[in-house]
């Protein structure tokens, strides 16, 4: 389980707190969704609740980092990377630049951790497996498509074998074809019980996938429940998130006098995902 309590938050020479009175639970094998407007503290939450911040961002953490019971606060962030992977909305920047194929990008940090040979090698092909793209391993990381890239990213965490993933807008540069290669290695690795916290405006991703949504303001947790309370929700859009299509359809047409609910729509849509 990860837990971080954040009574405060504050990056380098900012006079203003980024995070305030965070209190979020990732159990094992749980899926929790984080949205909210622009500028509400999303992408800081994942930097904090990876370690990131600020142990490589720098500023000021008022509270605590826990993972499976123990406190993160302050230890070596190699040591966090470990027991907590962070996937950013830009894979193409969290491409090392040094490696000829993707079977060596994805071995780097388990190589890093001084594993021999025939664990990284058994690691990196878990990891190629579990997304899906071991017929790529020999091909250069810079000659795959958006989709592609962010599923190169996501094995390289993997293969450093954390016990939580945390992505932030992991199909926000990517088209429709790169967002469903995602959002459908997202909903594998959900079932095998992999505990994710994804960041994404993209709400059809998230709807199906979630048991929880966290919805953020200016910097605060606003509000939590499951996933199709919160989508549900028929203000959310006031909060600046846009609901699931299933949801803005059943709305429609009950506007115009028709009688589908959200279920239906569901079903009618194929099922999840529906990027």
């Amino acid at each position: 389980m990860l837990r971080l309590e954040c009574r405060s938050y504050t990056y380098p020479g900012a006079r203003v707190a980024a995070l305030r009175e965070i209190d979020l639970v990732v159990p094992h094998g749980g899926v929790v969704g984080v949205v909210g407007a622009n500028e509400s503290g999303k992408s800081s939450l994942c930097l904090v609740a990876s370690g990131m911040a600020p142990g490589v961002v720098g500023g000021a953490l008022e509270g605590r980092l826990e993972i499976d019971g123990e406190t993160m606060t302050g230890r070596p962030v190699f040591e966090i990377a470990q027991r907590v992977g962070l996937g950013l909305a830009n894979p193409v920047s969290q491409l090392s630049g040094q490696t000829l194929t993707v079977f060596e990008e994805v071995a780097l940090g388990p190589m890093n951790l001084g594993l021999d040979a025939a664990r990284t090698v058994q690691r990196v092909e878990a990891a190629l497996a579990a997304v899906r793209i071991g017929h790529l391993a020999l091909q250069p990381p810079t000659e795959l498509s958006g989709g592609e890239t962010q599923l190169v990213v996501i094995a390289g965490l993997l293969a450093m074998e954390p016990s939580h993933l945390i992505l932030d807008e992991p199909t926000s540069e990517l088209d429709p074809i790169g967002t469903r290669l995602v959002a459908e290695v997202l909903h594998e690795l959900a079932h095998r019980g992999t505990a994710l916290l994804i960041v994404e405006h993209r709400t059809d991703l998230l709807d199906g996938l979630c048991d929880r949504i966290v919805v953020m303001d200016s910097g605060r947790i606003v509000d939590e429940g499951p996933a199709e309370t919160i989508l549900g929700q028929p203000g959310i859009a006031d909060r600046g998130i846009e609901p699931p299509a299933r949801f803005r359809l059943s709305r429609a047409l009950e506007a115009a006098g028709g009688a589908v609910g959200p279920g239906s729509l569901r079903q009618a849509l194929g099922g999840w995902p529906h990027p």
